[in-house]
């Protein structure tokens, strides 16, 4: 197209300046050149402020919290500000952060896919593979590291200097949008080599006549000179149709919606990460949500503790001694968090998972518990760190003063529960669990699942000195015939404003499922208490499944029941990855909420991947969409309203573009044929689209999420995206337009008493105040009232106001580049009048009612086909 135009615009400069002169012949050529220019610079420079944009989103993301230890005491800093000679704490899920040596830990796995390429996990320990690199992914188990090299001195450091990345990705929208305006470009250049060759067989056939009513062409007459211009004119009128029917701006107003509303996410706590994810979020139809952290507040407190079949204040004094020194070994060695006291009168520091720090809470607050103490008297010989699939973490301990060897279990209530053969009581004594007894304890777990507490269990018992070799060689702890020390019950409250956002998400027809690792009472209780689930929907519904319920369902039974459930509890990530695939299979746009490494499939998979900001692991970031910066799931409801918001705007302005386009094509066409000249020129045309491209997309683009958008049912995967509604408003409008520019074209210097120049310029400043009154038709694509809000929107009317000054300056004082006429008051109060009247015939067009089914769903073209290819095939 731009080639095209350049072309177009040498041709004008040179047979221009042949024929009037220097001075005066330089302005067509020159203006299609001056058009241009900012036609490309406003591209350039919007996409050089798109990929600003995404280096500011991406030092954000990389903006990494990571534990470290310094001065003995254990704090939070940003990766950047890791210097060598850091010790840094690391976890399941966390990503390496530089490059460095293994320090101590336990059962420690590294993923260095990302370097490597191998998809084998390889075990670091302090004897043969200490060494650490940098981008590779902690995960299983814990350790800490001491920093050795950083930056670009880092193994990742010296590769990716070697890359560049591609930010320029473009959107399922954009691609859409490419093919409309492909399919757009053709019409428009089968037009307009019509228009050529009608122009060419008048002009040589003699029906053209010059300003004077001469003939132009006169056969051997005429000067080589004469026909070189008369065809280049035609060549030009015959481009003017390319470029007015070819809405080359779409692709950069889609460019410039999106950059508005990313910036203005990121004010609702979110961090877009693919631009496309703005446009999917609005067409989605079901959110799968955790628990933990999202629908909950994450700030765990242990609220009930149960010493047999007693329940304690909490308080160490009623209960054995014995059985307290035992619940403390467990709680202050199976744990990868830490309780820091500076001073003995400073208060406690606890840092680790939020389950982790309300457990240490609670042990070195209420049960008098001293981590350092027991860290001195006791030798860890093995951990089985904690992951999602066995929802239990076990540690083999070796006391110093006697060399007794324990193995410690914390986890899942139920899990430890069946781990069990006998349970001490409150006095110490070591009890048997029968059947009876057993029931026993699975009612207490019951009971405090409905309470919305999160059930975690303690499992003790002395092992043979000789367990220590086997569990080397087996890499795994005794499992059997435990002892039970006691259950802690967590309370996670639900978070403000939850309840009212899953309403929101639901009135929109849109379906929360909510899937988590809790008992099924409290699932059953937070999904209540949160409006996931209604007061009585219960298990025979099939509203609540188990994970291991839904794993075993055939193929068949799943993709029946899965749109019934909102809630499955005690699922895995392998539930979780299979349910988002059955909801696509079922056509659903799925949206999915994680936090863990073990997310990263299920993130992966969805169409829309939301992972959390505050306690998402890196891995589960990587694989997400969107970044949720304050965990909360009211900013999920939010990002839902603005993914609508982004795709309506988008609309709006094709709506406005296209009927431009159209009306300009009609014009262009019939003035051509009839007239021997396009109405608007190349230069008119190029400024119209200028404007509205830039300036008229951004306008519509600044429209803010509105509570009507939460009403509606989502797009989905079908929905066109040129709706019955638009081609009605477009047409409408469009019809308007193309009546009053030609009966201007043809009656206007009657009408107005005005001359050829004046009455041109009356037809081109009237187009253009036809669109920016569109712009107001265009704000509501179904409501009559489109003033509504209006006055909250000053950026809208900031910019539609610009538009009106560059427009009469472009009038006024650009008269030799527009080619233009000055105009008089009662002029433009005429060409305001005329642009106005498309306010009540949108109003008028918006009562005619059109049909669900897309037009042209109508036309069989199979049919059609089939009927040509009979009239002309015996």
């Amino acid at each position: 197209m731009i080639l095209i135009l350049l072309g177009c615009a040498a041709l004008s400069l040179a047979f221009g300046i042949k024929e009037h002169g220097l001075k005066d012949g330089w302005y067509d050529g020159g203006s299609i050149f001056v058009a241009v220019f900012l036609v490309i610079s406003v591209s350039a420079i919007s996409n050089y402020r798109q990929n600003k944009q995404f280096d500011k989103l991406s030092t954000v993301s990389n903006n990494i919290q990571i534990d470290v230890i310094r001065g003995g005491r254990r704090q939070q800093i940003s990766i950047f500000d890791i210097v060598v000679g850091d010790i840094v704490c690391l976890k399941i899920g966390d990503q390496v952060p530089a490059d460095g040596l293994f320090l101590n830990g336990h059962s420690l796995r590294i993923d260095e896919s990302g370097m490597t390429g191998e998809s084998d996990h390889v075990e670091v320990n302090s004897k043969k593979n200490p060494f650490l690199i940098s981008g590779t992914k902690v995960v299983d188990g814990y350790a800490q590291m001491l920093i050795t090299s950083v930056g670009m001195n880092t193994t990742w450091g010296q590769m990716m200097s070697h890359v560049t990345g591609d930010k320029n990705e473009q959107t399922p929208l954009q691609v859409r949008l490419n093919k409309l305006t492909s399919a757009i470009g053709k019409v428009g250049l089968a037009v307009a080599f019509l228009v050529l060759v009608v122009l060419l067989v008048r002009y040589f056939t003699g029906h053209t006549t010059d300003e004077n009513g001469n003939i132009e062409f006169n056969g051997s007459s005429t000067k080589a000179d004469d026909i070189i211009n008369a065809v280049v004119g035609i060549v030009a009128s015959a481009v003017t149709i390319v470029v007015v029917a070819i809405p080359e701006g779409l692709p950069l107003a889609v460019t410039l919606t999106l950059a508005y509303s990313m910036k203005k996410m990121m004010a609702d706590q979110a961090m877009v990460r693919k631009l496309s994810a703005c446009e999917t979020m609005g067409s989605a139809t079901t959110i799968c949500t955790d628990k933990t952290g999202t629908l909950t507040l994450n700030q765990m407190k242990v609220t009930k503790f149960w010493q047999g079949k007693e329940t304690m204040d909490g308080a160490s004094s009623s209960i054995s001694p014995f059985v307290v020194n035992l619940i403390h070994q467990g709680v202050a060695l199976n744990t990868t968090g830490v309780v820091y006291r500076g001073s003995s009168g400073s208060e406690f520091e606890f840092s680790g998972s939020p389950t982790e720090k309300a457990i240490l809470s609670w042990a070195a607050l209420d049960m008098k518990m001293d981590q350092e103490e027991i860290k001195r008297n006791f030798t860890i010989l093995f951990v089985e760190a904690f992951n999602s699939q066995k929802k239990r973490s076990g540690v083999l301990i070796k006391k110093k003063e006697d060399n007794a060897v324990h193995v410690h279990w914390k986890g899942a209530a139920e899990m430890i529960l069946g781990m069990c053969s006998s349970y001490y009581d409150a006095s110490g004594v070591m009890k048997d669990l029968n059947g009876e007894e057993r029931m026993e304890f699975k009612k207490i777990i019951q009971g405090m699942a409905a309470s919305s507490l999160r059930c975690i269990a303690f499992a003790h018992k002395q092992v043979a000195e000789t367990e220590e070799e086997n569990v080397k060689e087996k890499k795994k702890l005794k499992e059997e015939n435990l002892t039970l020390l006691g259950l802690v019950g967590i309370k996670d409250p639900c978070r403000p404003g939850v309840k009212k956002a899953v309403e929101d998400c639901k009135s929109a027809g849109v379906s929360i499922k909510m899937i988590t690792g809790d008992h099924v009472s409290t699932a059953r209780a937070i999904a209540t208490e949160c409006g996931i689930l209604r007061p009585g929907q219960d298990v025979d519904s099939g509203a609540i499944v188990e994970g291991e319920q839904f794993r075993n369902y055939t193929s068949e039974e799943r993709m029946e029941k899965v749109e019934k459930i909102c809630v499955m509890a005690r699922s895995s990530p392998f539930d979780k990855l299979l349910m988002v695939q059955c909801l696509k299979q079922k056509g659903h746009v799925v949206a999915v909420t994680g936090d863990g490494t073990n997310d990263a499939p299920a993130l992966k998979e969805a169409d829309i991947g939301l992972s959390m900001g505050i306690q998402g692991t890196e891995v589960a970031k990587e694989s997400s969409d969107i970044v949720i910066l304050d965990d909360k799931f009211a900013s999920v409801a939010a990002v839902l309203k603005w993914g609508r918001c982004v795709y309506t705007n988008i609309q709006k302005f094709i709506q406005v573009q296209l009927t431009a386009n159209v009306a300009a094509l009609v014009i262009n066409f019939v003035t051509a044929i009839f007239a021997g000249k396009a109405l608007l020129t190349i230069p008119k045309l190029l400024w119209v689209n200028l404007i509205m491209d830039t300036l008229g997309a951004l306008a519509l683009a600044t429209e803010k999420p509105t509570k009507e958008l939460m009403k509606k049912p989502p797009v989905g995967r079908t929905e066109q995206l040129i709706t019955n509604i638009m081609w009605r408003n477009l047409l409408g409008q469009a019809l308007y337009q193309i009546t009053i520019l030609l009966a201007l074209q043809f009656k206007g210097e009657s009408i107005f008493k005005v001359t050829e120049a004046v009455n041109d310029t009356l037809i081109f400043n009237t187009s253009v105040l036809c669109q920016v009154f569109n712009e107001f038709n265009a704000r509501k694509l179904e409501k009559k009232n489109v003033f509504k809000d209006i006055h909250k929107n000053k950026l809208f009317l900031g910019i539609i106001g610009m538009i009106i000054v560059i427009q009469a300056l472009t009038v006024e004082f650009l008269k030799r580049f527009a080619g233009t006429e000055r105009l008089n008051w009662g002029q433009w109060g005429a060409c305001i009048a005329m642009a106005a009247v498309s306010w009540p015939i949108g109003s008028i067009v918006k009562c005619i009612p059109v049909p669900e089914r897309p037009i042209f769903s109508y036309l069989k073209w199979k049919e059609c086909a089939q009927c040509f290819k009979n009239l002309f095939i015996p």
